[in-house]
């Protein structure tokens, strides 16, 4: 396993991050437990999930059933604790009553409680907020923060789906206060979804602050969707196939032509990018979470990366170059 530092901090996490969306409504506890033993044989240490993470609609599943089966697996002991860094969330209503939800002082303390009972555990090593708040003020937030910092409840924290003014905005509010700020953020970034290049990816690079990609394979686009149906496996994207359809074929040519799966060749893409700290996979079983880790191997060169950007093309550079002179 490869392992980098998380932003601009000192903490050491594995090239791959580990996420446990599915764990809960797909996968069940024993099997998430397995999966996440493999991980750590492997050598991934870095594991994301969220308090709202386990509800989707299966019977006997909630907001925070994920937390949950985190928190019986460590609780098994042998270290599995003391060598996982956790990264959770908070932001969206965990219940109909006001202040549920959001980023206001209340909720952070609230949320903060609430997931170090499910983890079993007394502290949590990445706080990342799940969405920019417009209506709670960046001081209430770090306020808020803090707090749980100065009490060792929480060591870092991150934000997730922010624009690149709203990192600049926290982090120059937390450095007035003499706060570390933002080290991290999970945005949508694929191969497929590039626009986080306009203005995202050069503010986290002059803040130090890592870019940990969520849906690394666009749902399942990238990862040999064209080839999986021909194999008679049926697909819920149907419609985005058609649309992308000549796109896909010449992106899983290219794949064919390197003689790779499509799915770590989109990784793989996304680990060249210096800014990138680990893309979060959400493997299904340990069979899908060991071949992942051949995205590691693929070094791909500059022309490679050419033909990737003619396939998927960008926004055109970053702000305000892509769209303006």
């Amino acid at each position: 396993m490869e392992y980098t530092y998380l932003g601009r901090t000192g903490l050491k996490v594995s090239r791959l991050c580990l996420g446990t969306m599915n764990f809960g409504p797909q996968t069940t506890e024993p099997d998430s437990h397995a999966i996440m033993d493999k991980a750590l044989d492997l050598g991934i240490n870095f594991f994301d999930t969220a308090n709202r993470y386990g509800k989707m609609g299966n019977v006997g599943s909630h907001n925070g059933h994920t937390e949950e089966i985190i928190g019986n697996w460590w609780a098994q002991g042998g270290g599995r604790r003391e060598k996982t860094v956790i990264a959770t969330k908070l932001y969206g209503p965990m219940g109909d009553w006001p202040n549920e939800g959001k980023l206001s002082a209340l909720n952070i303390r609230r949320a903060c409680e609430a997931s170090l009972k499910r983890l079993q555990t007394d502290y949590i090593d990445m706080y990342q907020m799940h969405h920019v708040d417009r209506d709670t003020p960046w001081e209430e937030i770090w306020q808020g923060m803090e707090q749980l910092v100065r009490e060792g409840k929480i060591l870092y924290v991150g934000s997730s789906n922010f624009a690149g003014w709203h990192i600049t905005k926290a982090n120059e509010i937390a450095k007035q206060r003499h706060f570390l700020g933002l080290v991290s953020e999970q945005s949508l970034y694929n191969l497929n979804a590039r626009m986080v290049e306009m203005d995202v990816i050069p503010a986290c690079e002059d803040y130090g602050v890592g870019l940990i990609p969520w849906s690394p394979l666009a749902g399942g686009l990238l990862g040999g969707v064209l080839q999986k149906m021909k194999d008679g496996r049926r697909s819920t994207m149907d419609d985005r196939v058609e649309k992308q359809r000549p796109q896909l074929e010449k992106w899983e040519a290219f794949c064919k032509d390197l003689g790779e799966n499509p799915a770590d060749v989109a990784l793989a893409w996304l680990l060249k990018n210096p800014v990138v700290t680990a893309p979060i996979i959400g493997p299904r079983t340990t069979d899908q979470l060991v071949g992942s880790l051949r995205a590691l191997e693929i070094k791909l060169n500059d022309e490679q990366m050419k033909q990737l950007d003619e396939i998927f093309p960008g926004p055109g550079g970053t702000a305000p170059e892509a769209y303006a002179w």
